[in-house]
């Protein structure tokens, strides 16, 4: 008969993923023509839990080009925008929230999906996905079986003197042709 141990261990307790489509202004200091291009980088981010919810807060860098000046100047104008996004991980297990670990993810790295001239601005429309997983103390209840497994016999080492009577006992003609 087996008995029952608990082990209390870390585990993913809640996991989830969201995807995000957001509409930003960013204003130029020339009223633009053309939008030329839009690049995303330096996406930074990271998550806390705020009263049962996740908190994500992070920032990316936009670097817009376009035209002016009717199509016969171009600059480059960089901005950073900082966002928040609220989410509600439903977790498998109650677990102490004091020790909860909040891992996030860019499952999508945000990018450019649309950039619109509008009067002396930019719109933007930026998507990305973001994975959220808690990490959390959890316990594992494991069968103990109580038989105990029986012991190997360990092989004796080879010596000097074992090998001398393998030598001495070894017959070159094993081996004798029929006829």
């Amino acid at each position: 008969m087996s008995t029952y141990k608990e082990i209390v261990t870390k585990a993913v307790v809640g996991k989830g993923k969201k995807y995000y489509k957001n509409t930003y202004t960013v204003n130029t200091d020339n009223n633009p023509d053309t939008v030329l291009g839009c690049w995303v980088i330096n996406h930074k981010f990271s998550g806390s839990e705020e009263n049962g919810k996740i908190v994500i807060n992070g920032s990316f860098d936009v670097n817009l080009w376009y035209s002016y000046d009717n199509n016969t100047k171009t600059s480059v104008i960089t901005k950073n925008i900082p966002y928040k996004e609220v989410v509600t991980v439903s977790q498998k297990e109650t677990t102490d929230s004091s020790k909860k670990d909040i891992i996030v993810r860019s499952l999508k790295q945000p990018s450019c999906i649309s950039a619109k001239e509008d009067g002396s601005s930019i719109n933007i429309e930026i998507e990305k996905e973001l994975g959220v997983e808690v990490v959390g103390d959890t316990k594992v209840k494991v069968a103990i079986e109580e038989d105990e497994e029986p012991w190997d016999d360990l092989p004796e080492e080879v010596t000097e003197d074992t090998e001398k009577e393998i030598e001495e006992n070894i017959d070159p003609n094993y081996i004798k042709e029929e006829k």
